[in-house]
């Protein structure tokens, strides 16, 4: 007897540490997005306050082999539905105390298992790259699978956008780059 209850208060110890590491099952309803760094007003966003910003519905069409095959593979295509990571931080009011300071800035975006990918700020805001780094909520008209969390980051102008592909995604950070 005291072996069982021994088991079940170990397996909610368990279960306690894994939803504040990891949020609630359902993902969406608790997922949040901070954004920091050299910022006028640091945020914390859930969906609901990302959905607020202007939608971006982009498509991504792949060609997917199978492992080892000689043949080129089909065609698959994904539709994703989220915001301009851009107009995430712009929300947040970068700072520019000397000319040129963001010119001189990176975007570090973090996941939740530390995993990170790093933009320029100039490739967010002047150059094609921007159009295609999307935080998303959606892929194909239904929230995210659980393999990329509630919120991820897709890179999808990159000429091999995986690297970039922050799925499970926690934070935006803009950071000055100093000499």
């Amino acid at each position: 007897m005291v072996r069982t209850l021994l088991r079940g208060a170990v397996g909610l110890a368990a279960a306690a540490i894994w939803l504040q590491c990891w949020g609630a099952p359902d993902g969406a309803s608790t997922a949040q997005l901070i954004v920091k760094g050299n910022v006028q007003r640091e945020l914390v966003l859930s969906v609901d306050d990302l959905r607020q910003l202007p939608i971006q519905h982009l498509e991504d069409v792949r060609v997917v082999r199978e492992s080892g095959a000689a043949s080129a593979g089909s065609e698959v295509a994904r539709r994703y539905t989220g915001c301009l990571m851009r107009d995430v931080l712009d929300r947040a009011q970068p700072i520019e105390k000397q000319r040129f300071d963001l010119r001189r800035s990176i975007v570090v975006v973090t996941a939740t298992d530390g995993y990170r990918a790093v933009f320029s700020w100039a490739e967010l805001y002047l150059s094609p790259i921007g159009e295609g780094a999307l935080v998303v909520y959606e892929r194909d008209g239904k929230p995210l699978p659980d393999s990329e969390g509630p919120l991820a980051l897709v890179s999808l102008k990159d000429t091999r956008p995986g690297p970039r592909h922050v799925k499970w995604l926690r934070s935006i950070d803009l950071r000055l780059v100093s000499d």
